[in-house]
C-alpha cells in the first residue's frame, strides 16, 4: 500500500537526518582549537611527530640574498626581549624586537567564532605548532639583516595604541651602528588593514651606504579552520602579479614542486585564504623580484625584493613598502595596488562577479542594510533583468505543457512506428508554434550570471557571521537546522511539477530524485548560497506560474 511505503520513506529520511545531525555534532566537537599564545623566537616550537621544524629553519636561512651582498657580521641573537604591542581601531598586532617582525595580527572587527568579540579573528601568529609571520629587513653592502641574524631594534615602549581623536599611530624601532643610524617606522591609519613600514637611514659614515629593503611572509601549510561544507574548497596559498599574468596563484604543494621568482615594476605578493588575506606591497615605480619558495622544515617564503637604495655620506634616505593584513575587501584592494582585488577569486567569471557584488553592496547599504534580504534583493533584481531572454523558454515550455495530452496520443497512436511518430509530433509543433528548444538557448545565456554569483557570494567576506533573520545567525556557514535546504528541494520539486515531464520513464525518474539529491547535498553550504538558490527557485516559480496561465489563456 502506498501509506506504507510513505511511512518506510520518512523513517528513512528521519534516520538520515538523526545522523547528519550526530555527524555535526561530532566534528564540532573535535574542530581543533585555535592556538592563540605568541611565542618568541628563542621559544622552540613543536609540531605533530613527523612535521618537525628543520633548526636551520629557525634561524636565518631565509633572509634573501643579492648576488653583490657582501658577507655579514655574525649579530648577535640572544633571545632577551619582549615583544612590542600595538593596538588600533581595527588591529592588535605584536612586533618583535629581533627584526622588527610582524608576528601576531588579530583582526578586532572580525571574532574568531561567531559571537565571540573577546576573542578577535587571528590571522597572523607563531605559536609552539604554528607560524604565520611578516618579516622585512635591509639586505646589501651595508644591510642589517642576514643568513648570519637578524638585528635587535630597540624601543621607547612596548606598548602603543591609537588614542581617541587620533587617525594615525606610528611607532619607532631604534637601532644604532657604525656607519648609520637607522628608524624603522610603523605607521597606523584608523579604519585601515594596510601598514605603512619605512626605513629612515642616516648615514652618519664618511662612505656611501647601499642596501635593498626585503618583505616576506613565512607560513607553513598549515590550514585555518574554515566551515564550507561540501563541495567549497577555497584556494589556500599564494598569489602574486607577474609579466604574464595578473593574478598567478599556486598552493604549497605547487610551491614545493616548482617555486617562482620574478621581476617587474610594482608588483605585490600575497598569502591568500578564504574571506582573509596578507600582502607585501612594494614601491610601484621600482623594478621589485617576487619569490615563492619552499624552505625546510614545512615552511614557505612568499616575499619581495626591492631595488637598492644608496645613501651618500652624511645624508640621510628612506626604504618603505606597505603591508595589508586583513579581510578580502574589493573596494580596498583595488585602491592599494593593480589587480591585488584578483585575490579575491571569483574565477574566470570575475567580469561578471564583481559588478553583481558592487550591486549586492549598494542593496546592503543603501536599501536594507541586511546581508540577507540583500541576497534575496539582488536574484529578483537579475531574475528582472533576464526575464525577456527566459521567457521564451518559459512560453515554449508552457506550450509543451498545455499540449502534453496531445504528444501522449500520439505516442500512443503511433506505437512501433517511429517515423510515423516524428512527423506527428512536428505536424503539431508547427501548427501550435512550439519549439521544443525554444528554452535552451535562454537558459544557457544565464548560466554564466548565475555561477558567477554563486561564487560571488563564496568570496563575501562580508557574509562572515552576518545574520538574515531568526535561526540564521551566520549567512556564511550551514543553516543549523537545514531548513533553507529542504525548503530550496521543496520549491524545486514544486518547480518540476509546472513543467512538462519527460516522456521517458526513466528520465522522469531521474527528474524526481533530483530535488532530493540537491536537497542532500546543500545541506552543508554556506546559508547564504542555499538562500539565493531559494530565492531564485521561488521567483521561477512565480514566473513560470505567470506564464502557464498566459498560455492556457491563449493569450501569448
Amino acid at each position: 500500500m502506498d501509506w506504507q511505503r510513505y511511512t518506510l520513506l520518512g523513517g528513512i529520511a528521519a534516520v538520515v537526518l538523526a545522523l547528519i545531525f550526530q555527524w555535526n555534532e561530532f566534528k564540532e566537537e573535535r574542530a581543533p582549537a585555535v592556538d592563540r599564545e605568541t611565542v618568541v623566537r628563542g621559544d622552540a616550537p613543536t609540531l605533530p611527530q613527523g612535521q618537525e621544524k628543520d633548526a636551520q629553519a629557525e634561524t636565518n636561512s631565509d633572509v634573501p640574498q643579492l648576488q653583490s651582498e657582501a658577507e655579514q657580521p655574525q649579530v648577535d641573537n640572544g633571545e632577551q626581549r619582549q615583544l612590542i604591542s600595538v593596538t588600533t581601531d581595527v588591529f592588535e598586532l605584536l612586533i618583535d624586537p629581533r627584526g622588527g617582525d610582524i608576528v601576531k595580527v588579530a583582526l578586532r572587527d572580525f571574532d574568531q567564532e561567531l559571537n565571540t568579540p573577546d576573542r578577535p579573528m587571528i590571522l597572523l601568529n607563531r605559536t609552539r605548532g604554528h607560524t604565520y609571520i611578516a618579516q622585512s629587513g635591509l639586505i646589501g653592502p651595508n644591510g642589517t639583516d642576514s643568513s648570519a641574524g637578524r638585528p635587535l631594534f630597540e624601543s621607547e615602549a612596548t606598548e602603543y595604541a591609537l588614542s581617541e581623536g587620533k587617525d594615525t599611530l606610528t611607532v619607532d624601532l631604534t637601532l644604532r651602528q657604525e656607519d648609520a643610524n637607522i628608524t624603522k617606522r610603523y605607521t597606523f591609519n584608523r579604519g585601515d588593514y594596510l601598514v605603512d613600514i619605512s626605513y629612515l637611514v642616516d648615514n652618519t659614515s664618511g662612505e656611501e651606504w647601499s642596501a635593498a629593503m626585503f618583505g616576506q611572509i613565512k607560513r607553513d601549510s598549515q590550514e585555518p579552520p574554515v566551515d564550507t561544507g561540501i563541495g567549497m574548497s577555497p584556494f589556500l596559498g599564494a598569489a602574486i602579479r607577474t609579466a604574464d599574468e595578473n593574478y598567478f596563484k599556486q598552493d604549497f604543494e605547487e610551491i614545493a614542486e616548482e617555486p617562482t621568482r620574478e621581476t617587474i615594476e610594482g608588483g605585490w605578493v600575497a598569502m591568500v585564504q578564504h574571506y582573509f588575506l596578507s600582502a607585501w606591497v612594494p614601491p610601484q615605480d621600482e623594478q621589485n623580484t617576487f619569490e615563492l619558495r619552499e624552505l625546510s622544515g614545512d615552511l614557505f617564503r612568499m616575499g619581495f625584493t626591492a631595488t637598492p637604495v644608496t645613501v651618500a655620506a652624511g645624508t640621510q634616505g628612506e626604504l618603505s613598502a606597505s603591508f595589508y593584513a586583513g579581510p578580502k575587501d574589493v573596494i580596498r584592494l583595488e585602491q592599494i595596488s593593480p589587480y591585488l582585488d584578483l585575490t579575491v577569486d571569483y574565477g574566470w567569471l570575475w567580469w561578471i562577479a564583481k559588478p553583481l557584488f558592487r550591486v549586492l553592496n549598494f542593496i546592503q547599504e543603501h536599501i536594507v542594510s541586511n546581508w540577507g534580504w540583500a541576497i534575496v534583493l539582488l536574484t529578483l533584481f537579475i531574475k528582472a533583468l533576464l526575464y525577456p531572454l527566459s521567457s521564451a523558454g518559459l512560453k515554449s515550455m508552457a506550450r509543451m505543457r498545455k499540449f502534453a495530452p496531445q504528444m501522449k496520443k500520439l505516442q500512443e497512436q503511433n506505437k512501433g512506428n517511429r517515423q510515423k511518430l516524428a512527423e506527428e509530433t512536428m505536424k503539431l509543433y508547427r501548427r501550435e508554434k512550439i519549439n521544443p528548444m525554444g528554452g535552451c538557448f535562454p537558459i544557457l545565456l544565464q548560466m554564466p550570471v548565475f555561477i558567477a554569483l554563486y561564487w560571488m557570494l563564496n568570496e563575501t567576506v562580508e557574509l562572515r557571521h552576518a545574520p538574515w533573520i531568526l535561526w540564521i545567525h551566520d549567512l556564511s556557514t550551514k543553516d543549523p537546522f537545514f531548513i533553507l535546504p529542504v525548503l530550496m528541494g521543496a520549491t524545486m520539486w514544486f518547480m518540476q511539477r509546472l513543467n512538462p515531464q519527460p516522456t521517458d520513464p526513466t528520465q522522469a525518474r531521474i527528474m524526481q530524485l533530483m530535488p532530493v539529491m540537491m536537497t542532500f547535498f546543500f545541506l552543508w553550504f554556506p546559508a547564504g548560497l542555499v538562500l539565493y538558490w531559494l530565492a531564485n527557485n521561488v521567483i521561477s516559480i512565480a514566473q513560470t506560474w505567470f506564464i502557464n496561465k498566459q498560455v492556457e489563456a491563449g493569450k501569448v
